[in-house]
């Protein structure tokens, strides 16, 4: 018996040797398949001891139902952020709660098969992280909290609502890092739940405690003082809503006998001019300048070509000069974007080989790294939200042949290119706005690999996306949505060797959906007679 422990425990140390589990829908959908081991542990201990566990019954029913479905259709299940964000929130906490209830009695089959699991199971990271995936799709794509809550999200299949704490708990995490805007909208959202008659076992004087001081910190004493009232008539005894009471009451008389009635006048006109979000921004240190052209782009909001520009963008077969790989079967080109010149290749993948790139590289998916621009060391960061692999074409053929079907079409030499790195986006998965190639201010960003600066970008699609997940291009307003099978290509340098600003580029968060992209980063050295050097800087 031991030595089953003790290869389970091997085997599932092997699976999760690597958390970040919220960085990549592909490799949470294992989760789904380790809940439901745990549920089926859970429903033999049952069967033992049903009459005293009625509780513990109740909760591994709901979740064997719950994990039957999800493991259906895995990835479509957790392409539903709000299914997501609840499968980190049991396996981190409510599981552990479930085994202090079951530790009162004996169950040592169920609860050793618990502990030996739940040391691989996704940690508090995770369960913020997802969360905080939430909260960006929201200002993202300008979603109510009720919206979420509802889970009424475009293109869902695997419907899920959130209760009251789910919502407290998105709250929660947004007050623990002084996110006051957030707050608000969840612990508001909460509270209409429970005045909706939800059951919970999170109270209203809870929530309203929170409310109430988010509302404060964000200027609205009437507001606050309100809610504190109405704290105290369910709670006539609560320490901090009475002592809360006096300040802001104090506060507002303050307010009330400004030095000139002028003053007074330029604090309702501050009132009327205050946009919550960005104070949250400027409270966070935000430190992306362009937050709001790069949101507007990822709702389609983005900048339309003029009939004159559209009318330059066509589609095209085509065999790149004649050559002898695409003279029978060219490709389909087609325009995406005039400047910088962004075409799309349709049907230049086929699903059996993106099931053979997947299957590679799920096994070796970890958090995806920058380049830092100092240093030129990769690291991990905030701002990027996804899970990635590097292939090499010695490892499988179809690799080798996908390498060599981009070096037909782009006529670029493949041997200095950097590995095909494959990327799973995990929740509300993102990267934000930046630029592929190393600018003058970063001269060793790529000087280990000794082949020169990023010249080129290429970029397959390897699913479709219900909703998010674009690829836009900040600067100059164009956006390109996923499409599975097709691949977008664009120039990062003039070929003078300068760098192009106009490609910085984003990947916007994935609202609903499990997005798989692989890219090919094209470098300089061995191009010189493929692409040559223009004397103009711009050319």
């Amino acid at each position: 018996m031991a030595l089953c422990w003790f290869l389970l425990s091997f085997l599932f140390h092997s699976l999760y040797a690597h958390n970040d589990f919220f960085t990549s829908i592909g490799q949470m959908t294992d989760l789904l398949y380790t809940e439901k081991d745990l549920v089926t542990s859970l429903k033999e201990y049952i069967r033992q001891e049903e009459n005293r566990l009625e509780q513990v019954k109740d909760w591994a029913d709901k979740l064997d139902s719950l994990t039957i479905t999800a493991t259906q259709d895995p990835e479509g299940y957790l392409g539903h952020p709000v299914n997501a964000f609840k499968l980190m929130k049991r396996l981190n906490s409510e599981w552990a709660d479930l085994e202090s209830l079951v530790l009162k009695d004996t169950a040592n089959g169920f609860i050793s098969n618990l502990t030996v699991q739940r040391q691989f199971f996704p940690t508090d990271e995770d369960q913020t992280g997802a969360a905080k995936a939430l909260l960006r799709l929201q200002d993202t794509y300008q979603l109510s909290a009720n919206t979420i809550s509802n889970g009424d999200l475009p293109g869902v299949v695997h419907k899920s609502r959130m209760t009251v704490a789910d919502c407290f708990e998105l709250g929660k995490i947004a007050y623990s890092e002084a996110d006051y805007y957030h707050t608000e909208l969840w612990m508001a959202q909460a509270l209409t739940q429970l005045d909706e008659g939800e059951e919970s076992t999170i109270d209203k004087v809870t929530v309203m405690d929170y409310l109430s001081y988010a509302i404060y910190q964000q200027g609205e004493l009437e507001r606050a003082l309100e809610l504190t009232k109405r704290m105290l008539k369910l709670d006539p005894n609560h320490q901090r809503a009475n002592g809360n009471l006096k300040y802001f009451e104090f506060q507002l008389e303050k307010q009330r006998k400004p030095e000139s009635e002028k003053e007074q006048e330029d604090i309702k006109k501050e009132k009327k001019v205050l946009d919550k979000r960005d104070a949250q921004r400027k409270r966070s240190k935000d430190p992306l300048p362009e937050r709001k052209k790069y949101e507007m782009l990822c709702r389609g909001e983005g900048i339309k070509l003029t009939p004159r520009r559209q009318s330059r963008l066509f589609c095209r077969y085509f065999d790149n000069n004649r050559n002898p790989q695409l003279l029978l079967s060219p490709v389909k080109q087609e325009d995406e974007w005039d400047r910088p010149h962004i075409v799309r290749y349709h049907d230049i993948i086929s699903d059996s080989e993106i099931k053979t790139v997947k299957e590679l590289a799920k096994p070796r998916l970890r958090r995806a790294t920058i380049s830092n621009p100092t240093t030129g060391v990769l690291e991990t960061a905030p701002y990027r939200i996804s899970k990635s692999a590097w292939l090499s074409a010695y490892e499988h053929s179809t690799i080798e042949k996908i390498n060599q079907r981009i070096e037909d079409i782009t006529g670029l030499e493949m041997d200095t290119a950097e590995e095909l790195q494959v990327a799973n986006y995990g929740v509300g998965g993102q990267y934000e706005p930046h630029f592929d190639f190393g600018r003058k201010d970063e001269p060793d960003a790529f000087k280990e690999l000794g082949t020169g600066n990023r010249i080129a970008t290429w970029l397959f699609y390897m699913s479709d996306v219900s909703a998010g997940g674009a690829t836009v291009f900040t600067d100059v307003g164009a956006a390109v949505w996923p499409k599975k099978g097709t691949a977008v290509f664009w120039y990062n340098l003039f070929a003078s060797g300068e760098g192009d600003y106009s490609t910085r580029h984003a990947a916007c968060p994935v609202l609903v959906g499990s997005k798989w992209v692989s890219n090919k980063w094209i470098h300089e050295r061995g191009q010189e007679f493929r692409r040559p050097c223009e004397i103009s800087e711009d050319e």
